[in-house]
Formats: C-alpha cells, structure tokens, sequence
C-alpha cells in the first residue's frame, strides 16, 4: 500500500512538475524574442513557398492577404499539385495581376510519387526558390499583413535557424465544435512554445514556419527529411538533432496566422490524428519520447475518471491533468485572447474536453488507425 502510494502522488506531483517547467518555458520564449525584436538587421531575399492542390474554394483568403504583404525582396512560389478544378485559372489570374509588385513562380506538377504528397512539393518549391529565408504556408490560410516581415525579422539573431509561428483556426460558428476547433490549436501551440522555450521542440506548424537556406544546406537540404505525416515535425527534429542552430517559437501577436475550420467530426478527427501520430510515431526518437509521454500520462489521468468510484485513491491522477488543463486554458487567453473566439466560461467546458479528445487520438493512434492527407494515406 505504501508504494501505491508513492506511486500516485509522485506520478501526479512529475505531471504537474512537468506543465510547470512547460510554463517556464513559455515565459523564456517570450523573454527571448523581446530581446530579438530589439536587435535591427537587414531584411534579407524572402521565398514562400506554398503547395496547392485543389483548392479552389478556400484560397481567396490567402491571395488576398498575399496581395497585402510589403516586403522588398520576396518571391511567392506556388507548388501546383496536377489540381483537377480552377485553382491553376486562379493562380495564374493573381500573378498576371499583381506582376507589378509581386514575384510569382508557379511551378506544376505532373506526378507525386509521395508518400505525403505535400513534403515533395515543398522539396520542389525549395529547388526553385532564390530566398536565403523560406517561409511555408498552405492555400486555406489568411495571413497578417506584415506576415513574411514579422516572421523574417525574427531571423535577425544568425544562430537561429527555424521560426515556427503561430496558427488558429477562424471561427466557423457558435457551436461547441467550432469552438473546439479554435482552442485545440491554441492549446497545441502553447505546448510547443513551452518545449521550444526549453530546448526541446518537438514540431511545429507547417503553415507558419520559417527556416533559414544555411539551415536547411547543413542538415543536408529537404530531400534529408524523412517521411512523416507531420513533416513540419520532421524538419524541426532535423534541424535538432543534425544542426547548432536555435529553433525559436512566436509568442507576439503580429504573426497570427488564420486558417480554415473542418467541417465534420471526421474530418477533424482526420487531422487531428495525422498531428498526433506524427508525434508518437515520428522519426525523431526524442520526439517520440516526448510527446508519448505526455499523452499517455494526459490518457492515464483521464482513464481513471470513471474508476474513482470504484478505486477514489486514484484522484491525484485525475486531478493533476486536470488542473494542468486549467493552468493551460488560462496562459492561453492570456497569450492568444485576441485570436480566440469571445467565449467567456465556455472555454472551461473545453479545458475538460480537451485531455478526453486527446486520450481518444492517442487511443486511435495505438490502434494504427489510418489518416489521410488530400483523399491519400500517409500513415
């Protein structure tokens, strides 16, 4: 009984220990990039490169707030993926339009060969691009208007080799699915900041992140990245383990970037597990370690929910998770309130729901259950 015991306050008392030093991570984090923003540099040649694949009712919003970036030396590299609707029309139509001001490259592809159809469109967008920064993001995205600014000035520090920025879903409507979606990128986000403020990022967003040419050329260029289903977290785990160079995480509000809800359960459910899954399953064993650590601890904690009434000495486990969530929820209004829809105490309706959803992710994840990108298997 003695070592039950231990066993139950220690496994609580670690968990706990673990979202704090999280928390001192983000305060680090955000330390540092006051002090980078107060360093002034020259803004150098930018590449952003962005992979398209039938897109044609989602990608106004980026167009449109491309068409509002002000930035000296920046080319946009579209990646048309052999799209079957008007997307190509679309961006041909916006490169003709803005030749004046705007640097386009459209590039199309013929064949993929995959597996994930979206890192070998970026590793051929890499080829063709001049920058010596390159920003990513995808086609559902609407960007702030100093977007490839902000996001380059944080390249001002030379020993920082990848930014990873933020990314929030618009509000789709009132309803708790809507919602949900919006606070389950903010919470995921602010786990990463807090493991980038320590030293240990374990991925990133694919559609706000920026790396450094130099960056890229050491660790042996993106065709070095191995396969993922996540290979933004395949290329942050890259630059760790094969590089010095510092990965840094957005903490301030002028590189928000928005994209679009899913529409259905299963479509988030879809995305959600392609995220998760490249945490517990990815190339990089530190990743690994990490991120399975923390959800199947989070999945412990709420496992033993419905046992308390049979086994109440289980508590500590259940409680620790959740005031770890409470403790998340907060810092994130505080952090990204202005991203968030204004929701008031609904948002505590979603710090319980959010370790469930995790725990049924990491639950379909041990099962292997299949995920998909762009109607293709990659896991």
């Amino acid at each position: 009984m003695l070592w039950y015991t231990i066993l139950r306050i220690c496994f609580a008392a670690v968990f706990l220990g673990i979202h704090c030093a999280a928390w001192v991570g983000i305060f680090l984090e955000y330390k540092r990039e006051k002090r980078l923003l107060a360093n002034s540099a020259p803004l150098p040649p930018v590449s952003v490169i962005i992979p398209v694949h039938n897109e044609e009712f989602r990608i106004k919003s980026l167009l449109d707030s491309l068409a509002k970036q002000q930035y000296p030396a920046a080319e946009i590299i579209f990646v048309e993926n052999a799209s079957t609707d008007n997307t190509i029309e679309l961006l041909r139509t916006f490169a003709a339009e803005h030749s004046a001001g705007i640097m386009v490259k459209l590039i199309t592809l013929n064949e993929n060969p995959g597996p994930n159809h979206k890192q070998y469109a970026l590793e051929k967008g890499i080829e063709a691009s001049s920058g010596e920064i390159f920003l990513f993001t995808d086609a559902d995205c609407e960007l702030p208007p100093d977007w490839i600014r902000e996001m380059t000035c944080r390249f001002a520090d030379p020993s920082v080799g990848i930014i990873i920025g933020p990314v929030f879903k618009k509000p789709g409507g009132d309803s708790f699915f809507h919602l949900y979606q919006c606070f389950d990128h903010a919470i995921r986000y602010l786990y990463l900041v807090g493991a980038t403020g320590l030293g240990s990022p374990g991925g990133g967003f694919g559609n706000n992140l920026g790396i450094r040419r130099k960056t890229l050329d050491v660790v042996g260029g993106y065709s070095s990245v191995p396969f993922s289903p996540t290979e933004d977290a395949a290329l942050v785990a890259r630059v760790r383990t094969h590089s010095t160079y510092h990965i840094r995480s957005v903490v301030g509000k002028p590189v928000f970037v928005m994209t679009q809800g899913e529409s259905t359960w299963k479509a988030l459910i879809n995305q959600t597990l392609r995220w998760n899954n490249g945490g517990l399953f990815g190339p990089d064993l530190g990743t690994r370690l990490n991120f399975g650590f923390l959800m199947i601890t989070i999945g412990l904690g709420i496992i033993a929910i419905p046992v308390l009434a049979f086994i109440p000495s289980l508590w500590p486990l259940s409680a620790a998770v959740m005031t770890a969530m409470a403790g998340n929820t907060l810092i994130c209004l505080r952090l990204f309130g202005s991203a968030l829809p204004k929701k008031g105490a609904a948002y505590i309706v979603q710090c319980i729901f959010t370790p469930m959803y995790f725990t049924f992710l990491t639950i379909l994840g041990f099962c292997r259950v299949k995920v998909y990108w762009k109607d293709s298997q990659v896991s």
